[in-house]
């Protein structure tokens, strides 16, 4: 049996009370009654939407002080750019998103303590499409392909595997102040740096929600990626994650939005090293006269 349907069933089960959360926080939303968005609201959805038009670079650190599987803290920081290019500016007549992460990863040394690596190089490549209609409908729907480049430095750091697959990005924003969504990528190695690295074929899930709060506050949660293998024995990852952000526009300079989150391991299985508790810290920086470039 080439992977557990106990896990499967565990991991549908989570989605659905996911998704179940986030209509009961939609239908909260709507019994407010429509009101038109502030900068301040664009802006925080710009800065947590994946499938945003607006040109930005995420800087991440990541800190872990409570691991899974050893007693050592560890640590990531991710550069992530999203590059959009506008029509006429494509090969298809579409908006197009390129998104990739270079990580700096903190890993555990064979010589006792931690030393700090390169991590593999992971870029999607999304093509939004015009149809549901945004206007009317609120939906926003992105499909496209998703790569893995063996660029870590040391085999601990990385996967060493070439992997390529589909990517689905969805995001509703019909309720103002409300931006829901999820980014599904599910790379497939194809070839291996070393016959014996463990074969990868991994379904990777990232929730999105960002909530106004007052002013240039706002509730964010978009940190924590879900994983879990379709080979037998392959480590699920369910981590939950959730803080505050604040959004920070002043003349002469970009925008910007600086955020607070915490993030914890709900749920694993097959993960003898895994995050138990991570704190985020992080700014993102727009350049929006990029845009048609």
């Amino acid at each position: 049996m080439p992977f557990s349907y106990h896990r499967v069933r565990t991991f549908a089960w989570i989605l659905i009370a996911c998704f179940v959360a986030m209509a009961q926080a939609i239908t909260a939303k709507a019994q407010a009654g429509p009101t038109p968005l502030t900068d301040e609201e664009k802006l925080e959805q710009d800065f947590t939407d994946p499938l945003t038009t607006l040109p930005q670079v995420l800087v991440r650190d990541s800190y872990t002080p409570s691991n899974y599987g050893t007693h050592l803290e560890t640590n990531e920081a991710i550069i992530r750019p999203i590059i959009p290019r506008i029509p006429p500016n494509t090969l298809l007549p579409f908006p197009q998103l390129v998104r990739p992460t270079f990580a700096l990863v903190t890993v555990p040394s064979s010589k006792g303590g931690t030393r700090t690596e390169f991590g593999d190089l992971a870029v999607f490549d999304i093509v939004v499409l015009p149809w549901p209609d945004r206007q009317t409908t609120g939906l926003l729907v992105g499909i496209g392909p998703t790569f893995v480049f063996p660029t870590a430095t040391s085999t601990s750091a990385g996967q060493g595997a070439w992997q390529a697959g589909p990517a689905l990005g969805a995001i509703y924003s019909r309720i103002p102040g409300l931006l829901l969504g999820f980014v599904l990528q599910n790379p497939i190695a194809f070839a291996y740096t070393s016959a014996k690295r463990p074969r990868q074929n991994t379904l990777e899930f990232q929730p999105i929600l960002a909530l106004h709060l007052w002013r240039q506050w706002y509730l964010r949660s978009a940190e924590a990626e879900w994983s879990m293998g379709w080979h037998r024995r392959s480590p699920t990852m369910l981590p939950l994650s959730a803080g505050i952000g604040r959004t920070l526009v002043r003349p002469g300079m970009p925008p910007m939005s600086l955020f607070v989150t915490g993030q914890w391991m709900l749920y694993r299985q097959f993960a003898p090293r895994a995050p138990q508790t991570t704190i985020n810290f992080g700014i993102t920086m727009a350049f929006p006269w990029l845009r048609y470039y």
